[in-house]
């Protein structure tokens, strides 16, 4: 890692087809400060916008922690009263909606510690595998601090009315096998396979039709609203986009001339 890299606080790999965002603050466990929001934000936009990325992956610098949480050191400046407390919910919810509404699949790659701000993190992401011995929590109940609708309507979707009351109530710490029975875990591995399956996760995406996943993304996300709230116009319109792409040509050959079928995202 050069010198430049080892003051950023957010990495951005393309390793095609695969994209990474690496949390880079080992000396704060990777606890999020304001600037990686907005570097977050950004690193989303920037993997979503190149054609030869797939499938983004966020992971944290060290095997020692995904986000340890929010940098309290940052609280007395930035957060200091409602009105700054509510300039930087605006930046986390921006960033929050950009991994939502990213085209792309997001998956996280999460290991060490995973508490507060980093299980905002991770609910935001598609599909979360977490390495045996990780650590999640919400501490906000020994902080003072209240999290708004949107988080805990995404802790409640994904985990459940129970376990949201348990996690928030209690603000304790539990192990990863308890966040995988949860459902906030999706995928559960041993520390050293994390990586490689990860890895061979994503790939397998990758080698699907990007329009076809892109499309299921949408739906996904479309499903989950209000039914008033729903844009089915836009989810009609990517179905209709698939049959009109060089993908769906491509697969349908590939499968009657039993080949694995070459995608390019048109």
């Amino acid at each position: 890692m050069s010198d430049s890299e080892s003051n950023t606080p957010l990495l951005i790999q393309n390793d095609a087809p695969l994209g990474w965002l690496i949390f880079n603050r080992p000396q704060v466990r990777n606890a999020l400060n304001l600037e990686t929001w907005r570097l977050l934000a950004s690193g989303i936009n920037q993997l979503e916008q190149d054609p030869a990325v797939r499938v983004i992956i966020l992971r944290g610098s060290t095997p020692k922690a995904f986000i340890s949480g929010a940098d309290i050191s940052e609280f007395p400046n930035q957060r200091a009263d409602a009105k700054q407390a509510g300039a930087y919910r605006a930046q986390v919810e921006n960033t929050l909606a950009t991994m939502i509404d990213c085209g792309k699949p997001v998956l996280a790659m999460i290991s060490g510690l995973c508490i507060g701000g980093g299980i905002q993190v991770a609910l935001a992401c598609d599909i979360r595998f977490a390495a045996k011995g990780t650590r999640f929590g919400v501490p906000a109940g020994r902080l003072g601090l209240a999290y708004p609708i949107d988080g805990v309507m995404a802790l409640t979707h994904v985990v459940g009315p129970a376990n949201a009351r348990d996690i928030l109530f209690s603000a304790r710490l539990f192990e990863a096998e308890e966040a995988y029975h949860m459902g906030l875990v999706s995928r559960l591995v041993e520390p050293d396979a994390l990586d490689g399956a990860v890895r061979e996760y994503a790939l397998k995406i990758a080698d699907n039709a990007p329009l076809t996943v892109s499309a299921a993304k949408i739906a996904i996300r479309e499903a989950l609203k209000d039914s008033d709230d729903r844009d089915l116009h836009k989810v009609r319109a990517t179905v209709e986009q698939c049959y009109d792409s060089e993908d769906y040509r491509e697969g349908v050959r590939a499968f009657l001339e039993r080949r694995p079928p070459k995608f390019n995202g048109r």
